[in-house]
């Protein structure tokens, strides 16, 4: 039976009204740089009373007694003022991601990123469409929240360009980049975030540990894998069908379109050369690793401690240099070496929103880190889990579902992840769980649930791209699109984990699960 309106189902309705009320509590919270100088000013009253209370605790790790120091001291005064600028210049995830991007920077401005994604679902098949624009999006994560803005359109042009409901493509797109924005076939920035974060976290218990960005490389990979099927099954069986079942509506554009997919010969061209431009550099950083004694190998002829994995920001960055200048050369977007770095420069530009946050989250760690708080807390919370016998599986979930909730209202995952890294990660390690392993369990609660909420700029975005073919769309319409995905990627990505951890594979080179 076809419905007659957009209004959400009966069942729909009570989430809707959570979720509205979210989002205006959510609206109420500052700007994220303020956030982090709010909760700044919490940890200072917070280090003064804990501190004249005489806080402390023994450090299982190291047999030390870490002491709760206040920041409102002459000795925390200093400490801010003096450590401000180095505070944000070792920042780790800083210099990681900055060199990544201009490589990135390249790639993106000279459109062989586009082009890429545009080649992915140009011609595909109409049954196999689903599934690559969802794959795709797994990939166009290597282009950060650019992705939102080139495969949401590009989605519901390639579902109209073969008849199908151009809302459908826009959802898939959407769901797929946001959801699934922490699962990737490739190597993205958003590894270097999140490994750099980490790698601060797990320095409170083991000054030495650090944590790279292909820490959690096998486990991302797999994960791309199979939410695009999730995302594919879903898809066909629910959220076709209740698009199909919405009243007919006159679109508010045309049904032209499909002439924006289509690759130019000189688009084609210039992808065939950054293809080989690729392979030619894969295979000369695999011949010079080939001899045992290469300086590209660690100590002792290894691989895993290489400089190219634990120096994979530096690989990257010259990879993505290297394809997107053929790709600009073939195409005419890179005409002199000038270019390059003046795509790099504006690359970087739109890295200032990221760089401006980095200061107030660099600040704050530091903070968290000197006080002593985050440690006791950390142990503290490590002995509570031993003395009620909540093991890995148990702990994990309760991360999870933690995370989950916060996603709803902080969506930016390196804000959240500054926010409850610095307690879990060595909470967990105390635990003799290694960070890596917390750390991909924070991948899917902070995935998962970026398309269910309003709180998000890019469902805003979204919601404008399916009023261009639904008029009548509104927040409960995408909702309802999106909710179902949300909810069983969340349960699919899940169990995927604790599958992943039952059989003890590795997350990534050299990193075992356990």
């Amino acid at each position: 039976m076809t419905a007659t309106t957009d209004r959400p189902a009966k069942p729909l309705t009570g989430l809707l009204a959570l979720l509205v009320r979210i989002e205006r509590i959510g609206n109420k919270l500052p700007h994220p740089f303020w956030l982090f100088g709010v909760l700044s000013v919490v940890l200072a009253l917070a280090s003064w009373a804990l501190s004249a209370a005489g806080a402390s605790v023994l450090n299982p790790a190291t047999d030390e007694t870490v002491t709760v120091r206040s920041l409102v001291s002459g000795e925390g005064l200093r400490m801010m003022i003096d450590d401000a600028v180095t505070n944000y210049a070792t920042f780790p995830p800083l210099g990681t991601i900055l060199v990544v991007m201009l490589g990135v920077a390249v790639a993106d401005r000279s459109g062989l990123l586009p082009a890429m994604l545009r080649a992915a679902v140009a011609r595909v098949p109409a049954r196999w469409l689903t599934f690559t624009l969802a794959f795709s999006a797994m990939v166009a994560h290597v282009a950060s929240d650019a992705a939102y803005v080139v495969l949401v359109p590009l989605g519901a042009m390639a579902f109209r360009a073969v008849g199908r409901s151009p809302m459908l493509g826009a959802v898939v797109a959407f769901v797929s980049v946001s959801a699934g924005y922490d699962a990737s076939p490739l190597v993205t920035p958003v590894d270097a975030m999140l490994s750099g974060l980490t790698t601060a976290a797990a320095q409170t218990v083991d000054p030495g540990y650090v944590v790279n960005p292909l820490s959690n490389y096998f486990f991302s990979l797999g994960s791309s894998l199979v939410l695009a099927v999730v995302i594919t099954v879903v898809t066909e069986k629910v959220i076709a069908r209740r698009v199909a079942a919405m009243p007919e509506e006159d679109a508010s554009e045309d049904s032209g379109g499909a002439a924006e997919l289509t690759l130019s010969d000189e688009e084609r061209r210039g992808l065939r050369r950054a293809l080989w431009a690729l392979l030619g550099f894969a295979a000369l950083i695999v011949a010079a690793m080939i001899p045992s004694s290469s300086p590209l190998r660690g100590e002792g002829g290894s691989i895993v401690q290489s400089p190219v994995l634990t120096g994979i920001a530096v690989i990257l960055a010259v990879g993505f240099l290297i394809v997107g200048a053929v790709y600009g050369h073939a195409v005419g977007t890179v005409r002199t070496g000038r270019d390059i770095p003046d795509h790099m420069a504006k690359g970087l530009r739109e890295m200032a929103p990221i760089l401006v946050l980095f200061f107030a989250i660099s600040q704050f760690l530091a903070y968290f880190k000197w006080t002593g708080v985050g440690e006791v807390m950390a142990i503290r919370g490590a002995d509570l889990l031993k003395s009620a016998g909540i093991t890995g599986p148990l702990a994990f979930l309760g991360v999870l579902l933690v995370c989950t909730c916060i996603n709803l209202l902080v969506t930016s995952g390196s804000a959240q992840w500054a926010l409850v890294g610095p307690v879990f990660v060595p909470m967990f390690m105390l635990l003799d769980i290694p960070p890596e392993v917390t750390q991909a369990v924070y991948r899917i609660a902070d995935s998962c649930t970026n398309a269910a909420t309003p709180m998000s700029a890019y469902f805003v975005m979204t919601l404008g791209v399916i009023q261009r073919y639904r008029r009548s769309a509104g927040i409960g319409t995408l909702l309802s699109l999106t909710l179902p995905l949300c909810l069983v990627m969340l349960v699919s990505w899940t169990l995927l984990f604790y599958v992943w951890w039952a059989l003890g594979i590795p997350l990534g080179p050299g990193v075992p699960v356990r």
